[in-house]
């Protein structure tokens, strides 16, 4: 971490300085690490609340108002090279909420200046860290904190939030591109749960913007082919996420829901071959997967599935065999 060179390029005084009273420490000129550090950094505020230096820079555009931000933290007292807390151990950080989720007011404001991808540290004054109190006993009275931070990604859901504090009725006269807004962001949500595995999550993401969906009162025939059209593509992520969560009857219902509104889809057809066979309905994957290698005959998956299907049918059949040997010991099999 940047905090450890930085305690480390100190060397053993800075370690002692820590045990000189603040006011001797003036009068000899020495400086404490924060210090020589904050004259390397910007103060975004004007008021010497929040100092910033960018290590690496970012993308885009700032994160904006209440977004939900994937954010690798760690925050360091003076004089310590460990985090007193930190994220970093976690391969897939949640996404906090701002304005909800972040309790640090500095940490919060800093996120506010940042971009995608960007790594920065921050001194955050007491007033936007733990206040004159501290967080006894891990953070002290008054303390001047380090904050290492790097935005992952970000998503702007002020769009979304608007739309869930909105009455039924007031969500079904929006416009549909406004809706269709919404479960983009949705979508945006549960495909990062489903990437990290978090299946239960992303289901929930996906039956969310379902039921925005199955609520919306189509105006016209027009619309309700834009709404069936934007419903096929989180029938077929349920039915996918359901066969993550080993529950195959319902990802066959998800995947015969998007036949309905797509007959020919290559992926609901496959996905139901899926959901079948882990139901050990053999002829039914058959059928299912059939179709879907007709539309795709090369298709590496689905001929795979296939293959699998066949050793498995055969097993099925050798079983019965052997069971019918065993209970009838005189009979001989038919040739």
């Amino acid at each position: 971490m940047v905090c450890h060179r930085i305690m480390q390029t100190n060397g053993v005084s800075s370690r002692i300085m820590q045990f000189i009273a603040p006011e001797e420490r003036r009068r000899a000129g020495i400086q404490t690490p924060f210090q020589r550090l904050a004259q390397q950094m910007q103060d975004i505020l004007g008021n010497g609340g929040i100092l910033k230096e960018v290590i690496r820079a970012g993308d885009g555009s700032p994160v904006p108002m209440d977004a939900s931000v994937s954010v690798h933290y760690s925050g360091f007292l003076e004089y310590s090279d460990r985090p007193f807390d930190s994220t970093t151990h976690l391969k897939f950080p949640r996404m906090v909420k701002l304005g909800k989720d972040v309790t640090l007011c500095g940490l919060e404001l800093g996120l506010l200046s940042m971009r995608k991808g960007e790594f920065s540290r921050f001194l955050f004054q007491p007033d936007y860290a733990f206040g004159e109190m501290g967080c006894p006993p891990l953070i002290p009275p008054a303390a001047t904190v380090l904050y290492e931070v790097q935005v992952l990604e970000f998503l702007d859901t002020a769009q979304v939030d608007e739309f869930f504090a909105m009455s039924p009725g007031e969500q079904n006269s929006v416009p549909l591109s406004t809706l269709l807004n919404v479960v983009d962001t949705e979508r945006t949500f549960g495909n990062r749960c489903f990437n990290q595995a978090r299946y239960e999550d992303a289901k929930d993401r996906y039956k969310q913007a379902m039921t925005l969906l199955q609520n919306r009162e189509p105006m016209g025939k027009e619309e309700k082919g834009r709404v069936n059209e934007a419903k096929l593509p989180f029938l077929l992520n349920l039915s996918l996420t359901y066969l993550r969560l080993e529950r195959p009857q319902k990802a066959l219902q998800y995947g015969e829901r998007a036949l309905k509104i797509s007959p020919d889809n290559t992926k609901a057809l496959f996905r139901c071959g899926q959901a079948s066979l882990e139901m050990f309905d053999y002829e039914k994957a058959q059928d299912y997967l059939t179709m879907a290698q007709a539309k795709k005959p090369f298709d590496a998956d689905i001929n795979k599935l296939l293959r699998k299907l066949a050793v498995c049918y055969k097993d099925c059949l050798d079983k019965e065999k052997d069971m019918c040997s065993k209970m009838f010991p005189g009979v001989k099999p038919e040739n």
